[in-house]
C-alpha cells in the first residue's frame, strides 16, 4: 500500500504509517499536478494548503482515506469523496488546547495592552502610564459554545478568578454549573452581565453575524469581546464602529471573514484596541504533532481493514439496512431540519413515530437522518456517523415508535422536537412512489414538496394577505415557485399558515418587512438541504 503526504505535516505521521504502506512526502501541489500523482495511492495525508477536489478525487483509481491533519475540511470536496467511495477523517480534538490557551493569551494580551506596549518599548519608549491595564480577576467572562475548547476557556477562566457565564442550547445547566460556573438559556440576559464575551462556536446559520450592531448595543458599555473561532461570526464593520464610539472597550481577534487578506477588514483601519493575529489559534508545534499523529493513526486503522474515529462521511448503516427505507432518507433529514428552525429554546427531546409501511422496517437509518437534519445548522461537519453521538453527549432523548393506525400514505414519518420553551411537530409522507410531501406541520395539514428555500407565514384569515406578502417577496426580487394556505380542521382560531417556496434565500430586513405587514404572526425562513 502507499500513502502520499503534502503539506508540511510533522514526521512522526510516516513513522505511525511505515507500518502498513510506503509513504512518500512531496511538497504541496497544484490541482493538475496532483491529481495525476495520485493514481495508485491508498491513502492521500493534507493539512490546509492541498485543495484536495472534486477532479483529484475523480483521478484515484485506488484511494480509500484522504486525512485532513486539522480540525476543518474546507479544503476536502466531501462530496466528491463519498460518491468516490473513500472516506475523509480530521482531528477534532487535537488542537483543542492550543485554541484555549490561544484565547486566554489574547484576553490578556488585549487586557494589559502588551501588543502596543511591546511596539513602543521596541521603538525606545518608556511609557507606563499610558499602557494601565486592567486585571481579568473578578471580571465576568461570557462563554458562547461550550464544547471542548469552550470548556477547557471555562476552566482557565475560573482559575484566574474571573466569574464565568456560558450560553450554549446543546449543553446543559447541570453540566456548566458542575465546573462552578453560571448557565444562561437566554443570549438577552447574557450579553449585559459580560465584562469579557469570547466565542467557541462553529460557523453556521445561526451563529454568522451573531455579534452586531444589535447585539454589541446590548452589552456591557465598555465590554471586551475575544474570537478565535471563525470568521463571520461577528460583523467587522459593526465591531469597529462599536470600539471607535466606546461601546466596545478592545477586541482581540485571531480569525477574520476576508482571511488572508488582513488589510481588506475592517478591523484593520480601526481606531482602537484591537489585537489581531493571523489565525493561530492551532499554531503550536504540540498541536500540530497531536493532530497529524491523530490522523496517521486512523490511516493506519483503515488500511488495516479498522475503522476510523473521525470519519466525516462513512454511512452510518450497511446498505442492506438503509435500501428499503431510501425513498425516506432526504424527507427524514429535511422534516429534522424543519423542526429545528421552527423551535426556539433549548432542545431536549426528539420523538419519531413511523406509520404505514415503515412500521414494518428497520427505520434506525430514517432515526439517523432525522438527527442529522436536526444538528445541520448547528453543528460543523454534522454527518450520518456522528449525529447520534452529539445527540448521546449533549444529553438528548431520542423515542422512535412505531405506529399501527390507518396510514393514507405509502408511510410516513412524523418528528416531534421538545424544548424547554415548546414542542412542534412536523410530518412528512411518501404519498406515491418516489413523490415525498411534507404534509403537516402541528395542527395545519397540507402536501409541499421540501425546498431548499421556504417561507412558513402564519397570519389571521383577511382578504388579501396572500397578495400582500407576495408583494413584498416580488419587491426584494424574489421568485415564488409554490405556494399553500394549509388551516387547521377546527379552525376556531381564524389562524392559517401560507406555505410558499421560493428560489434564494431572504435576508432579515425582508423578514422584516413581511412581519410588519399587519394580521403576520412570526413569518420564517426555513432553509433545507433539500
Amino acid at each position: 500500500m502507499k500513502v502520499l503526504i503534502t503539506d508540511k505535516i510533522n514526521e512522526a505521521a510516516g513513522k505511525i504509517l511505515d507500518g502498513v504502506a510506503q509513504v512518500e512526502y512531496i511538497p504541496t501541489l497544484s490541482e493538475d499536478e496532483l491529481a495525476q500523482k495520485i493514481k495508485g495511492y491508498d491513502a492521500l495525508m493534507v493539512r490546509s494548503q492541498t485543495k484536495v477536489t472534486k477532479k483529484i478525487l475523480d483521478s484515484a483509481d485506488k484511494l480509500k482515506i484522504v486525512g485532513r491533519a486539522g480540525v476543518g475540511v474546507d479544503n476536502i470536496d466531501i462530496e466528491a469523496a463519498t460518491q468516490n467511495g473513500i472516506i475523509v477523517v480530521n482531528s477534532p480534538d487535537g488542537n483543542t488546547n492550543a485554541a484555549a490557551e490561544h484565547t486566554i493569551a489574547m484576553m490578556l494580551a488585549m487586557s494589559r495592552n502588551i501588543p502596543a506596549a511591546a511596539a513602543s518599548t521596541k521603538d525606545g519608549n518608556w511609557e507606563r502610564s499610558k499602557f494601565t491595564g486592567c486585571e481579568v480577576f473578578g471580571k465576568t467572562l461570557g462563554i458562547i459554545g461550550f464544547g471542548k475548547i469552550g470548556h477547557h476557556v471555562a476552566n482557565v477562566a475560573l482559575a484566574l478568578g474571573m466569574n464565568v457565564i456560558v450560553s450554549d442550547p446543546y449543553t446543559t445547566k447541570e453540566a456548566v454549573e458542575k465546573i462552578g460556573a453560571k448557565y444562561t438559556s437566554s443570549l438577552d440576559e447574557f450579553w449585559p452581565l459580560c465584562d469579557y464575551i469570547t466565542i467557541h462556536t462553529p460557523k453556521t446559520k445561526e451563529t454568522t453575524s451573531l455579534i452586531n450592531k444589535n447585539t454589541l448595543n446590548r452589552m456591557k458599555k465598555g465590554v471586551r469581546i475575544i474570537n478565535c473561532a471563525r470568521g463571520g461570526i461577528i460583523d467587522e464593520v459593526a465591531l469597529k464602529e462599536a470600539i471607535e464610539s466606546g461601546q466596545v472597550q478592545s477586541a482581540a481577534i485571531d480569525v477574520f471573514e476576508t482571511e488572508p487578506d488582513i488589510k481588506a477588514s475592517p478591523l484593520y483601519s480601526c481606531e482602537g484596541n484591537v489585537v489581531m493575529t493571523p489565525h493561530l489559534g492551532a499554531s503550536t508545534k504540540e498541536a500540530q504533532f497531536n493532530v497529524a499523529i491523530d490522523v496517521a493513526e486512523q490511516i493506519r486503522d483503515v488500511l488495516s481493514g479498522g475503522s476510523a474515529k473521525a470519519a466525516i462521511n462513512i454511512p452510518a448503516l450497511k446498505s442492506d439496512v438503509i435500501e428499503p427505507v431510501k425513498e425516506y432518507m432526504q424527507l427524514a433529514e429535511n422534516l429534522g431540519e424543519l423542526v429545528q428552525q421552527l423551535s426556539k429554546g433549548n432542545l431536549k427531546n426528539i420523538n419519531i413515530t413511523v406509520n404505514g409501511n415503515l412500521s414494518e422496517l428497520n427505520v434506525a437509518p430514517l432515526e439517523v437522518a432525522v438527527q442529522k437534519g436536526v444538528f445541520s445548522l448547528s453543528v460543523e461537519n454534522v454527518n450520518f456517523v456522528n449525529a447520534p453521538l452529539i445527540a448521546k453527549k449533549r444529553g438528548i432523548n431520542i423515542v422512535t415508535s412505531k405506529s399501527q393506525k390507518d396510514c393514507t400514505f405509502l408511510g410516513s414519518i412524523s418528528v416531534t422536537l421538545t424544548t424547554d420553551m415548546e414542542e412542534n411537530t412536523v410530518t412528512g409522507a411518501l404519498i406515491a412512489k418516489n413523490m415525498p410531501r411534507i404534509v403537516r406541520i402541528n395542527d395545519y395539514n397540507m402536501s409541499i414538496e421540501a425546498e431548499k428555500h421556504m417561507l412558513i407565514v402564519p397570519h389571521e384569515n383577511k382578504p388579501a394577505m396572500v397578495a400582500k406578502v407576495a408583494a413584498v417577496i416580488g419587491e426584494h426580487n424574489i421568485n415564488i415557485n409554490r405556494m399553500q394556505v394549509a388551516q387547521k380542521s377546527n379552525n376556531k382560531d381564524n389562524v392559517s399558515i401560507m406555505i410558499i417556496t421560493i428560489d434564494r434565500d431572504v435576508d432579515d430586513s425582508t423578514m422584516d418587512t413581511i412581519n410588519k405587514i399587519d394580521a403576520i404572526q412570526n413569518a420564517q425562513y426555513i432553509k433545507l438541504n433539500a
